[in-house]
């Protein structure tokens, strides 16, 4: 049973992550990522690597996977520009939204909250994303890695999307799949929340510290009613 420990009636608006936390992207990363290595000469990383790379901005995904197949980082510029084609080529083809997204984001909505998108992954990415999954109707704004100066874990993100929301921290429960969601609502002083089935780097994500833990984004409406 998931235990809840946060101030539900002081809750005003929320801040969904969207890779690991909405959609499943694995697959799109696995491909844009393959294509790349494939144009550069380089070795194929097998998808479940991948899955434990992501997270923190598609610039530190290219860096950590050249790393991993032992190339130069002075392939960097080239294969961020190749990877940006082929992101953009395939962007949401092979990305599906988890079970339970659009009921959570509904009922979210019915309540009155303000909602925002906050990712790590670059504008130009998430909004073509969003769309495509029938998403972007739900958020007042759409924040991606590259809207302010630092990235998750960093709190800037979460304080500047509150302060454009007009919440305060206090009010505005963050919802993820990783302890750069978590650790960054921490800093923030946003309540949060983790859903069980995302990314996180591999690790176990109930060893992260957050208010709480969803199998669903469905559990929200009982969660909040």
């Amino acid at each position: 049973m998931n235990t809840f420990h946060l101030n539900l009636a002081a809750l005003r608006a929320a801040i969904v992550d969207l890779d690991g936390t909405m959609v499943d992207t694995l697959g799109d990363f696995t491909v844009a990522l393959h294509r790349t290595l494939d144009a550069l000469g380089l070795p194929r990383v097998p998808r479940d690597t991948i899955g434990r790379m992501v997270g923190k901005g598609s610039e530190h995904l290219i860096r950590t996977v050249l790393a991993h197949v032992d190339a130069p980082p002075a392939l960097y510029s080239q294969a961020w520009d190749a990877y940006q084609r082929h992101y953009l080529q395939i962007n949401g083809q092979h990305a599906d939204v988890y079970p339970g997204v659009v009921d959570g984001l509904t009922a979210l909505r019915a309540r009155g909250f303000k909602l925002a998108c906050l990712t790590n992954k670059p504008t130009a990415f998430a909004l073509p994303l969003l769309q495509a999954k029938g998403l972007d109707g739900f958020f007042d704004a759409v924040f991606g890695g590259d809207a302010f100066a630092r990235k998750k874990p960093d709190p800037m993100p979460l304080l500047k999307t509150c302060e454009h929301l007009g919440m305060l921290p206090t009010q505005t429960l963050m919802v993820g799949d990783s302890s750069n969601d978590a650790q960054a609502a921490r800093a923030a002083g946003c309540p949060v929340l983790l859903v069980t089935y995302g990314y996180n780097h591999g690790e176990p994500i109930r060893a992260v510290d957050a208010d709480g833990f969803l199998d669903s984004l469905a559990e929200l409406p009982a969660l909040l009613a």
